[in-house]
């Protein structure tokens, strides 16, 4: 853990100045396995679950549950990677973010589809995913796995699995990533 304002930026993303370190990748490791077994336990089997990492944040988290998954349940559990950025309310406010496609390979008619992501904020970019995926087809059920949770909801969407609830300012900004979870403050472009 280390703390103190520090000139490097975790992801190579050079708009962000870490203030504090969170979790290392050791720790992010040791919480995805709990929330593996978490999203096994609230499902009766694994047989009728597909996970839906938000890109891109989510995609690594998704990527990892499913090779965790596999490994508790002995059953490859499906995984796609959902785009949300044409249905974000804010589309038309600021510059469209550049976007990943959506690969959603498998029919998640009547499955429960966990949802992933990093962070949840807002639960603006949530609300996107909801309308995106029925584009896709009715799941049976929609449950939501988060690295962390950082508060200040602006819509009643709430985790239902999470890797580790962090109260932040409104001014704060927290990064998530396989390699650790640091909190800091976003450069003016």
């Amino acid at each position: 853990m280390t703390s103190g304002t520090q000139s490097r930026t975790p992801a190579g993303d050079p708009a962000f100045v870490v203030k504090s370190e969170l979790m290392s990748a050791e720790d992010v490791g040791r919480v995805l396995r709990r929330m593996a077994h978490e999203i096994v336990e609230r499902n009766k089997s694994l047989e009728d679950v597909s996970l839906v990492g938000l890109q891109s944040g989510g995609r690594p988290f998704a990527e990892a549950f499913a090779t965790l998954l596999s490994e508790i349940g002995g059953l490859a559990v499906p995984v796609g990677m959902l785009d949300v950025s044409f249905y974000r309310d804010d589309v038309g406010r600021a510059p469209l973010a550049v976007t990943s496609p959506t690969t959603i390979d498998h029919d998640i008619t009547d499955r429960t589809v966990v949802l992933v992501d990093d962070v949840l904020f807002t639960g603006r970019t949530v609300r996107a995913a909801l309308n995106a995926l029925s584009d896709w087809g009715r799941p049976r059920a929609v449950q939501l796995a988060v690295m962390v949770d950082r508060g200040h909801r602006e819509l009643p969407i709430r985790a239902d699995v999470v890797g580790k609830n962090l109260p932040t300012s409104r001014d704060e900004s927290v990064v998530a990533t396989l390699e650790g979870v640091w909190i800091g403050e976003r450069r003016p472009s």
